[in-house]
C-alpha cells in the first residue's frame, strides 16, 4: 500500500558506477539527486575482489571497497542515498512516477536508470562458493591475475570466443568448455579461437565441479557423448555463457533490444521516453567495464541537467 508522495528532479535507479557517478555530477549540479541501490548495493563490483584497471587505484582494490568509495563521494555532494527496490513504473504522462517498495511514490522531473547487467552462471555450488577466489565472470576484468598460468573458460559465443582469445594472450593454456559439438559464434571468431595453439576447444564437454577449497586448483569436466570424466588443472575459471540486464520492469516502456538492453539515442544516454535516461551496463552489452559504466553516468548527468534546463525546471 503506497503511503507516501516525493518530489525530486532527478531519480537514480542502480548504484554501481554508472549510478554512483551520475549522483556525483547531478548532486555537483545542484539538483539533489535521490539514487535507490536496488538488490545489489554497488551491483557487481560488490562481488568482485581485486580491481586493478581503474584510474586511480596504483595499487589496486577491492570492489567492496571501490563501491563504498563511490557511495561516500555522492553522499558528499548532497545525494540521497537509499535502499530499496523499485516495484512500479509510470511513465505515461509528466512528472515520472516510480513506485519504491510498493510503498513511496517518487515524482520525478527526470529518471536515470542504472541498474547494470548480471552474469548468468552455471548454478554449482563449487562455481558460488569459489566467486571471486579464482571463478570470474570477467576474463578483461580479472585475466591478468592468472597470468602464466593454465585457466578454463565455458561458452561458445561471440563473447567466449573474444574472452579465450583475451587469455590466451596472457595465460599458458586455455581450455574452453563447449557443450555441444559446435559453437554459437560466428566464423571469424571461432576460426580464430581453432587456430590458436594455446586454446584447446573440448566439445561435448560440461562442468561438473570446480575443484579447490579457498582457491580454484581444478575441474572436472564430462564429456556429454561418452559420460567419461577427467580433472584439469587449473588456476582460474571464467564463465562466459552471457549476461541478462536488469531492466525488466521497464519492458514494453523503453526501447530495448531482443536481450533486453535498453536502446539509447545514439551519441547520448536518452531514451525513446523524453526525460528517462540510461547509463552502464543496462544499455551497454560490448564493454560492461567499471570505467565504460562511470562514464556514460556522468553522460547521464549531463543530459539530464542540460533537459531540465531546457524545460526551465533546473
Amino acid at each position: 500500500m503506497i503511503s507516501e508522495i516525493e518530489k525530486t528532479k532527478v531519480l537514480i535507479i542502480g548504484s554501481g558506477p554508472a549510478g554512483y557517478t551520475a549522483a556525483i555530477y547531478a548532486a555537483r549540479a545542484g539538483l539533489s539527486p535521490i539514487l535507490y541501490t536496488g538488490a545489489q548495493p554497488g551491483g557487481q563490483l560488490t562481488i568482485t575482489t581485486d580491481v586493478e584497471n581503474y584510474p586511480g587505484y596504483p595499487d589496486g582494490i577491492m570492489g567492496p571497497e571501490m563501491m563504498e568509495d563511490f557511495r561516500k563521494q555522492a553522499e558528499r555532494f548532497g545525494t540521497q542515498v537509499r535502499y530499496g527496490m523499485v516495484t512500479a513504473i509510470d511513465f505515461s504522462g509528466y512528472p515520472h512516477k516510480v513506485v519504491v517498495d510498493e510503498q513511496i511514490t517518487i515524482h520525478a522531473d527526470t529518471v536515470i536508470i542504472s541498474t547494470g547487467a548480471s552474469a548468468k552462471w552455471l548454478g554449482i555450488e563449487s562455481e558460488e562458493r569459489l566467486n571471486g577466489k579464482g571463478v570470474s565472470a570477467c576474463a578483461v576484468c580479472d585475466g591478468f591475475f592468472f597470468k602464466g598460468q593454465d585457466v578454463a573458460i565455458v561458452g561458445a559465443g561471440d563473447t567466449a570466443c573474444e574472452e579465450a582469445s583475451y587469455l590466451s594472450n596472457i595465460c599458458s593454456k586455455v581450455y574452453m568448455i563447449v557443450r555441444r559439438n559446435e559453437m554459437r559464434a560466428s566464423q571469424i571468431m571461432q576460426n580464430r579461437v581453432i587456430k590458436n595453439p594455446k586454446i584447446e576447444i573440448l566439445w561435448n564437454t560440461e562442468t561438473v565441479e570446480i575443484l579447490g577449497e579457498d582457491e580454484v586448483v581444478g575441474v572436472t569436466v564430462k564429456n556429454n557423448r561418452t559420460n567419461e570424466t577427467q580433472n584439469l588443472k587449473i588456476s582460474g575459471f571464467f564463465v562466459a555463457i552471457g549476461h541478462e540486464p536488469n531492466t525488466g520492469i521497464f519492458k514494453g516502456i523503453i526501447n530495448m533490444d531482443e536481450t533486453g538492453y535498453i536502446k539509447t539515442i545514439p551519441g547520448s544516454t536518452r531514451t525513446n521516453v523524453e526525460g528517462v535516461f540510461a547509463s552502464g551496463d543496462a544499455q551497454d552489452h560490448i564493454y560492461r567495464q567499471a570505467v565504460t559504466a562511470a562514464g556514460t553516468g556522468c553522460m547521464a548527468a549531463l543530459d539530464a541537467e542540460r533537459y531540465l534546463a531546457s524545460k526551465e525546471l533546473s
